[in-house]
């Protein structure tokens, strides 16, 4: 009988064992949780931010110096004298454009490229 009863003892102990690791494992994993939580949102944040600054500065900006441009080649074509006049106009037009694009696209790239590297840092520091 002793031997039954110390045998119930242990088992009862490593029964609470048990559940003290797993309530442990649980605290860590709500931890680990809550931390993921945080950094992705701290994340996504950035990259909101990122793109409003795209989005809200840059772009109207652009649509507005395309349209003053554009307006410009048109009063250029209206005052041509001669068919050497209009293909001129439209060639300088076509290099203004041309220009303005790859200038606008090298800067929204490098811009994405520092949103998506600000977006990172979180991740990188977990």
């Amino acid at each position: 009988m002793p031997e039954t009863k110390r045998m119930a003892e242990e088992a009862k102990r490593m029964g609470e064992d048990a559940q003290a690791h797993a309530m442990g494992v649980g605290h860590e994993y709500q931890k680990a949780m809550e931390s993921g939580f945080e950094v992705a949102s701290r994340s996504i944040g950035e990259v909101n931010r990122g793109l409003q600054a795209i989005a809200a500065p840059e772009m109207p900006d652009f649509s507005k110096r395309r349209f003053e441009d554009i307006f410009q080649s048109w009063e250029q074509l209206l005052r041509a004298r001669s068919f050497g006049d209009v293909i001129d106009a439209q060639a300088r037009y076509a290099q203004r454009a041309y220009d303005a694009y790859t200038s606008e696209m090298s800067k929204l790239g490098k811009m994405y490229v520092g949103t998506t590297h600000t977006a990172s840092e979180p991740i990188e520091r977990v």
